[in-house]
């Protein structure tokens, strides 16, 4: 490897490989071994990917927080996908509502994902009516809109959101 990108990434790693890991330490529910294992491939990835290396800081790490959490989804989903794993002893047995609270969390970061792809309209009826809890009589009052809108709206966001899951390999 060239000197000047050994500096290069030496540059990112000291800008950034504190901060990352700190935030794949939050993502793996303060996992030490699987934050640095996370914070190691996700930066293994802005090496290969070099033409990420020359932007300017903040989209660098802007990139590797993005890296980091998908490869958390995707080992989420890989171990949904083979639950079981053979092992010389047996591992201790998490309490299942950690089990359930980490499913959660990373469920809602994927629907939070797949919120960003719905138009402003769809997303702002979702939220109001889902994540407020408000009746639809409330949210078309604030909306400015007809209650038929609104649930009209909720009807076709909902669709389009569980396309925008679909297409992110979410399956219902």
């Amino acid at each position: 490897m060239p000197k000047d990108e050994v500096a290069l990434m030496q540059r990112v790693h000291d800008e950034h490989a504190e901060v990352l890991w700190r935030f794949c330490l939050r993502l793996v529910g303060n996992d030490r071994g699987h934050a640095e294992d996370v914070t190691q491939e996700t930066l293994l990835r802005a090496w290969r990917h070099g033409t990420i290396l020359h932007s300017p800081p903040a989209a660098v790490r802007s990139w590797l927080f993005t890296v980091a959490r998908n490869i958390v989804i995707d080992d989420w989903r890989s171990r949904k996908a083979r639950p079981e794993t053979p092992v010389d002893e047996v591992p201790e047995q998490r309490r299942s509502t950690e089990d359930d609270a980490d499913d959660q969390l990373l469920l809602s970061w994927v629907v939070a994902e797949a919120l960003t792809h719905l138009s402003e309209d769809h997303r702002t009826v979702l939220l109001e009516c889902y994540y407020r809890g408000r009746p639809v009589a409330e949210v078309a009052r604030r909306l400015g809109v007809p209650p038929g809108t609104v649930k009209s709206r909720t009807h076709y966001a909902l669709r389009a959101l569980k396309l925008a899951l679909e297409e992110m390999g979410v399956s219902a």
